[in-house]
């Protein structure tokens, strides 16, 4: 079973038991965190996708830790204008691991009685 869901403007794929790396959330360490953005579910081979998102859907993780990663450098250069600046940038990443993925079971046991149930055709 695996879950896309949709946090701090980018989407993710993630399962249960995964460790993801998101931009920096606003959580403690060892506290959950609930992403309620779910745009698709996958469950046995049965896919819900979203209008955008799946309604009842819920990915529940727990903040391992925050940290900051690698330093990229920035450089501007103009040539032949003696003009050149060195920047540092590290950014700050919080590290959720995925514990749960609860799907929206009922609506997709209404449309299984649906399917099963023939329509009356009243004369």
């Amino acid at each position: 079973m695996y879950a896309i869901i949709e946090s701090c403007g980018k989407q993710y794929k993630v399962a249960q038991g995964d460790v993801v790396f998101f931009e920096k959330l606003d959580a403690e360490e060892g506290k959950k965190v609930t992403f309620d953005k779910v745009v698709l579910v996958s469950e046995e081979g049965k896919i819900q996708v979203g209008n955008p998102y799946v309604k009842n859907a819920k990915v529940e993780g727990k903040v391992v830790s925050h940290g900051k990663a690698k330093k990229i450098i920035v450089f501007k250069m103009k040539a032949k204008k003696n003009y050149r600046r060195k920047q540092g940038h590290r950014q700050p990443y919080t590290k959720v691991e995925i514990t749960s993925i609860v799907a929206s079971s009922s609506s997709s046991k209404k449309a299984e009685t649906a399917k099963k149930e023939p329509a009356k055709v009243e004369a």
